[in-house]
């Protein structure tokens, strides 16, 4: 059993530090723990801490990282005795005391290691969404959207430990593959330290200093079809205490969004995109260390265009235009940063974070097509500054019970503005007039809030059966204010040394994307060509959902892996995002109800060289009668959706992807492939996309030349069948033009480590 005093005793202490981390200034404080934890003698110093316990949770973390001190306490000289910690064995310590942070106790978990993401078709320069989509119940969309489980978007995102406020929706990724150690996605019903964006939570731990290397790193290229340009450069390092981890890489092609036609080579489709990472650590004392993260994501985006279009509008004289000559372009930008200090107080594990996101996303339109077209071209510029803090505890009440408890605030400064051309029209909507007005709709800014606690208990109560229960308590003041208390609970059972079953319950609350709300004021496009089907515009909210989740891991001798997961999610309004409007950018709405359900099966196998996987899922998520954001819809949709549960247009019936992967004598050869069964299409979701299917082949080796040394070579081949397949036709709810999958690329990588 618990010890209530010691509980108390860890409660009120923790709680006290807490206040007064809220009470000053948030940086001051992490210099000061800093500067208090490296002085000798400190009441804080704990030079010689317990091991932290092994958790189920954390064991396979554990084992690795004893492997690794080891072998780097062995690469020592002499003056780097048993007695003294290196600085790596350090870190490696601290990276195992980071690990009891987060437990995963009844939620359900894929896992890619660098490892794992080399082996596919393109290797390290896969884009983060393709990696994901490798896992159960991912559904592929166009413009870069993922959806796990039936939701849109709703992922998380976490580096070393530390939430990294979302960005606003668009085209390029945020982050890159090169940066990863180990990818693993957490969905399902999970613990109470989770929560806001919980469809899944894409857990990265980053590279950093390998085994103590001075200096060291590596150089590629990744260039081929459609003009693919792809540079990189990665540089690791260490010094002392310093230990330091940077990637950079430039890419540039020719299909920066998916075409609007069936056609091999889209038009107007050009992407410049550069991301930058960087990781740097300083070990204070052997319990203690100051970390900073920080990205940067600049990418510029052409429009593809979709020739033979007829003009519905006239504009002065002109009564034709050329629409494969429209020049629409979008420009985003990520930039983010994150101050922690990190380590345990005795028993106490903890890792307290500052840190702020800027994001943004222009869209500049083809001022004449945009009129002739569409009857509007708006200019729209949306950004968003996010402050955040977060903080969360570990400490081991006894052998059975560990205490896990934090807390998150932020504050975000959304702005969305738009200068917009319109044709004056009468109440059809018909042209009136064929010179445009300007109209500009500035959102009022605000100063959007959220906070969040949470408490929870993970419980060896039998060898054989970990609990894990909790509570957690979220408050929200933007556009409109709610909160929440959410209990957790999950469970996991070895039912023998092969199988483990386990199951959970979550309460979730979820706020809609702040970043993606712009309060249009509808009025001022009344008795315009951009007239809104209605004038209904009640504020997005929250969405409030029970989760439940249950399944079977088999492991089958000693290289076979089944497993098979269920879950139910029932839901009050349902947040969907749907692109309303010329411009590629989301805006979020919600249903009454939602209902959404699925199963997934999961298979792997490796032996001697030879790995594959297999992951099939079924899915169903529906919703009914829009509530909010219902300007967006006509009557006659929002009348049938009203009675009628229809598909959400992400909702795919069938999601299945595999791969495999074999060393024939230093030459790696793979295959893999990505299933869908279609989306949702059509007047509110009644239709359905064509089933679609794309197979990638890979080959690669690493050859030591004369003067060189090793280089590592890689060829892929996607799409090898040059299918074509759609995506997108451009109708359904929230659907904008028609998009279509990638056609067959090849594509060389070099790699030179030095």
């Amino acid at each position: 059993m618990i010890c209530t005093k010691r509980v108390v005793h860890v409660l009120y202490c923790n709680t006290l530090l807490l206040l007064y981390l809220i009470s000053m200034n948030k940086t001051t404080f992490v210099l000061c723990l800093g500067l208090a934890l490296a002085r000798p003698g400190s009441a804080l110093a704990d030079p010689a801490p317990p091991p932290a316990p092994v958790t189920p949770s954390s064991a396979a973390n554990a084992a690795g990282t004893t492997n690794t001190a080891t072998r780097n306490a062995k690469s020592k000289t002499a003056d780097s005795a048993d007695t003294t910690l290196t600085t790596i064995s350090v870190s490696v310590k601290l990276d195992q005391s980071r690990n009891q942070l987060s437990p995963d106790v009844g939620s359900s978990q894929y896992v890619f290691d660098k490892n794992a993401i080399g082996q596919l078709p393109q290797g390290d320069a896969t884009p983060l969404n393709q990696i994901l989509l490798r896992a159960p119940g991912v559904v592929n969309d166009s413009l870069g959207q993922l959806h796990v489980r039936g939701d849109h978007a709703d992922l998380q995102y976490r580096i070393n430990g530390i939430i990294i406020p979302e960005s606003i929706g668009g085209f390029g990724q945020a982050l890159d593959a090169r940066i990863v150690d180990k990818l693993s996605l957490l969905t399902g019903a999970l613990p109470a330290q989770y929560g806001y964006r919980t469809a899944g939570v894409v857990d990265i731990t980053t590279k950093s200093a390998a085994d103590g290397d001075t200096l060291g790193g590596s150089v590629g290229l990744t260039a081929g079809s459609f003009g693919t340009f792809n540079p990189s450069v990665d540089v690791h390092g260490s010094n002392g205490p310093w230990s330091g981890f940077f990637s950079a890489n430039f890419l540039k092609n020719d299909v920066g969004i998916e075409n609007p036609t069936p056609a091999r080579n889209a038009i107007h489709d050009h992407t410049d995109q550069i991301k930058a990472f960087g990781y740097l650590s300083y070990v204070l004392n052997d319990s203690a260390r100051l970390s900073f993260l920080f990205g940067a994501t600049n990418n510029r985006f052409q429009i593809p265009n979709n020739p033979a279009q007829q003009p519905a509008y006239q504009l002065g004289n002109i009564t034709q235009y050329d629409s494969s000559t429209l020049d629409q372009r979008q420009f985003e930008k990520n930039v983010f940063g994150a101050l922690a200090l990190q380590g345990h107080l005795g028993d106490t594990d903890y890792q307290v974070s500052i840190g702020q996101r800027y994001t943004s996303v222009n869209y500049q339109p083809d001022p004449i097509g945009d009129l002739v077209f569409n009857g509007i071209a708006g200019t729209i510029a949306r950004n968003n500054r996010a402050n955040t803090l977060q903080t969360d505890f570990s400490t081991p009440l006894s052998s059975t019970h560990t205490l896990r408890y934090g807390l998150y605030a932020s504050s975000e400064h959304p702005i969305a503005n738009s200068a917009s051309l319109v044709f004056p029209a009468d109440n059809n909507g018909h042209q009136t007039s064929t010179t445009p007005i300007t109209i500009i709709d500035h959102s009022p800014s605000i100063n959007a809030r959220t906070y969040g606690v949470y408490v929870q208990d993970e419980w060896q109560a039998t060898d054989k059966l970990t609990v894990n229960y909790g509570l957690r308590g979220d408050k929200v003041n933007a556009y409109v204010s709610e909160g929440q208390w959410s209990p957790r609970l999950g469970l996991v059972y070895q039912a023998t040394d092969s199988t483990v079953l386990h199951a959970g319950y979550a309460r979730y609350f979820t706020p809609p994307p702040t970043e993606l709300i712009s309060a249009q004021d509808i009025a001022l496009f009344n008795g315009t060509t951009n007239q809104l089907p209605n004038n209904v515009n009640a504020q997005t909210l929250s969405e409030r959902s029970h989760y439940y989740d249950a399944g079977v891991s088999q492991k089958i001798g000693d290289h076979l892996t089944l497993g098979l997961d269920a879950y139910y999610r029932s839901v009050t309004h349902l947040l969907d995002e749907g692109q309303f409007g010329q411009a590629l950018i989301y805006s979020p709405f919600n249903y009454a109800r939602g209902r959404i359900r699925g199963i997934e099966f999961t298979a792997n196998y490796d032996r001697d060289g030879f790995s594959a996987y297999f992951n099939l899922a079924s899915g169903r998520a529906t919703g009914k009668n829009v509530v909010t954001g219902q300007y967006n819809f006509t009557p006659e949709e929002l009348d049938y959706i009203a009675t009628h549960w229809v598909h959400l247009d992400h909702d795919q019936r069938l999601t299945s992807s595999g791969g495999l992967s074999y060393d024939w004598n230093g030459t790696r050869l793979g295959a893999d492939y990505l299933y869908g069964s279609g989306l949702r299409a059509g007047f509110a979701n009644t239709e359905h996309l064509p089933q679609y299917y794309s197979i990638d082949l890979s080959v690669a080796r690493t050859f030591d030349l004369p003067s060189l040394g090793k280089l590592a070579v890689r060829l892929a081949a996607i799409n090898i069948t040059d299918r074509v397949y759609v995506l997108r036709d451009g109708t359904g709810i929230g659907v904008g033009a028609p998009q279509y999958g990638p056609r067959r690329g090849l594509y060389l990588g070099l790699q030179k480590d030095f």
